[in-house]
C-alpha cells in the first residue's frame, strides 16, 4: 500500500520529521536516556572501587563487540522481521543484560559476570534504535532525508549523551550508583511504550519473505560491500566518526580530575557537548542538503573534528581548570561531530534497492565504534599514554575525510533529491 509521503505539509513535515513517526522519535530519544545513564561516570566508578582502567576499557570493548554485532543485525532484521519486533527483541535484551549487570554483577565486583550481563545488555540499544532509522530512511521523501536523518540523531544524542548525563548527575547523588542503574530500565521502558504502542505508523515489509529469504537479508549486509565498495567506505567512515565519542570517557574524567575537575563538573562537560551536538545534528542536516552531504561529512566531521579533539585535550593546558573555557572547547568538538549526520543519508543513497543492507553497514560501523574507542584506550593508553591516545583519534579524524573523498553519488550529485516518496515498509 503506497502512501504519498511528499504531501505532508504539516509542521512536522516540513521541519524535516516524518508526522507518522514523531512519536517514535520521542520514545527514541527517552529509550537512550535510560541507555545513557552511565556513560559518563562508569569508568571511573569502577577504577575507583578498585579495577584498573585496562580492566574497565576491556569491559567496554566487550560491550562494543556486541553492540557491533547488533548494530549490523538491526538493518537487516528491520527489512526482514519489521521494525517493531527488532525493537521490542531489543528491549528484551537490555532489561536482561541491566538487571544480570546492576544485580550481580556490580555490587561485588564479579568481573566475569559484569562482562557477560554488559555484552548482553549491549545487544540492546542497535536493535531497539537503529532499527529505527531504517524505518526512517523508507518513510522520508529523498528531498527531506538528510533533515530526517539530522532529526534521528538529534534526538538519539539527546538521550544517549545530554538528557542521560544531566539526569545521571542528579540520580547518582539522590539515588546511588546502583539505584540510578536500576532506574534506566522505567526509562527504556517508556521510551518503548512510544515508540511501539503510541506510533501507529504501518511498515510494509517486502511480500513473501520467508526464513530462506531473510537469511539471504542478513548476508546482503555483507554482500553489499562487495557489489558496492563506496557502502563499505562509508562504514569505516561511520567508525570513525563516534570513536573518539566511546574512547573518550574511558580516560578523559581521570585525566580531568588530573587537572582539578570532579565528576560532576565532568558529566556537566560531557552533557554541555553533546548539547551543542544535538542542536547541529539539525543544523547539518540542513547543511548537508544544501552543501552537499559529502562535502558536509568531508569538511566539518573529518577536518573540523582532527583539529577540534585536540583542542579540547589540551585545553586544561592551554586555559588551566578554566571551567567554562574547556567546556567551550569540547562544545566545539562536539558541534563538529554532527558534520558525520549526512552520511546516514548518502550511504543509502548509493544504491537503489536494498538500503536496509547499506544501513546495516553504518549501524554496524555505529556499533563498531562503541568497541574500536575502548579498544584504542585499553591497547594504546599503557605505551603512548593519554596524549598519544588523542592523537590517534584526531589522526582516525583526518583519514576519515580522505576516505569520504571517495563516497561519491552518481554523476558526483550532491544530494539524492528524489521527487519519488521512498520505498514504502512492512507492519509487524
Amino acid at each position: 500500500m503506497k502512501q504519498e509521503l511528499n504531501s505532508d505539509n504539516s509542521l512536522l513535515g516540513r521541519a524535516g520529521i516524518p508526522k507518522q513517526l514523531a512519536w517514535g522519535y520521542l520514545g527514541i530519544m527517552i529509550f537512550m536516556m535510560g541507555d545513557g545513564v552511565e556513560q559518563g561516570w562508569l569508568s571511573p566508578y569502577l577504577i575507583g572501587r578498585g579495577m584498573t582502567i585496562q580492566q574497565s576499557a576491556s569491559l567496554f570493548t566487550v560491550y562494543g563487540i556486541t553492540i557491533a554485532i547488533s548494530s549490523w543485525f538491526s538493518g537487516v532484521l528491520a527489512e526482514g522481521f519489521g521494525p517493531k519486533k527488532t525493537m521490542l527483541m531489543g528491549l528484551l535484551l537490555y532489561i536482561l543484560g541491566t538487571a544480570g549487570f546492576v544485580g550481580y554483577g556490580l555490587p561485588d565486583l564479579n568481573f566475569g559476570v559484569m562482562l557477560i550481563t554488559y555484552a548482553i545488555r549491549g545487544f540492546g540499544y542497535p536493535l531497539f534504535a537503529y532499527s529505527f532509522l531504517v524505518w526512517i530512511t523508507y518513510r522520508s521523501p529523498g528531498k527531506k532525508l538528510g533533515a530526517a536523518v539530522g532529526w534521528f540523531w538529534f534526538v538519539f544524542t539527546g538521550g544517549l549523551n545530554v538528557f542521560g548525563a544531566y539526569y545521571s548527575s542528579w540520580a547518582i547523588e539522590h539515588l546511588g550508583y546502583l539505584d540510578t542503574l536500576w532506574s534506566s530500565i522505567f526509562w527504556v521502558l517508556l521510551g518503548a511504550f512510544f515508540a511501539l504502542v503510541l506510533n501507529k505508523d504501518k511498515f510494509e515489509a517486502s511480500a513473501g519473505k520467508n526464513t530462506s529469504s531473510k537469511a539471504e537479508e542478513l548476508a546482503k549486509g555483507l554482500i553489499i560491500m562487495k557489489e558496492e565498495p563506496k557502502v563499505l567506505l562509508g562504514g569505516i567512515v561511520r567508525i570513525i566518526n563516534t570513536t573518539a565519542q566511546f574512547a573518550f570517557p574511558v580516560f578523559l574524567p581521570t585525566y580531568m580530575a588530573a587537572h582539578g575537575f570532579t565528576t560532576t563538573e565532568w558529566l556537566q562537560i560531557w552533557g554541555t557537548i553533546f548539547t551543542a551536538n544535538i542542536a547541529f545534528n539539525l543544523i547539518f542536516g540542513f547543511v548537508g542538503d544544501g552543501f552537499g552531504w559529502r562535502n558536509t561529512v568531508m569538511w566539518f566531521g573529518g577536518i573540523g573534528c582532527a583539529l577540534t579533539t585536540l583542542l579540547f585535550y589540551y585545553s586544561p593546558v592551554l586555559f588551566g581548570s578554566s571551567f567554562w573555557m574547556v567546556m567551550f572547547c569540547g562544545v566545539l568538538w562536539g558541534a563538529l561531530l554532527a558534520g558525520y549526520v549526512p552520511l546516514s543519508a548518502l550511504v543509502p543513497s548509493l544504491v537503489k534497492k536494498d538500503k536496509g543492507a547499506a544501513m546495516a553497514v553504518l549501524n554496524l560501523g555505529a556499533g563498531l565504534a562503541v568497541f574500536v574507542g575502548p579498544a584504542i584506550v585499553g591497547i594504546f593508553i599503557g605505551s603512548l599514554g593519554n596524549e598519544g591516545v588523542v592523537w590517534i583519534l584526531a589522526g582516525l579524524y583526518l583519514l576519515s575525510a580522505i576516505l569520504t573523498r571517495f563516497i561519491t553519488l552518481p554523476d558526483n550529485a550532491k544530494t539524492a533529491h528524489s521527487n519519488e516518496p521512498a520505498a514504502v515498509v512492512a507492519a509487524n
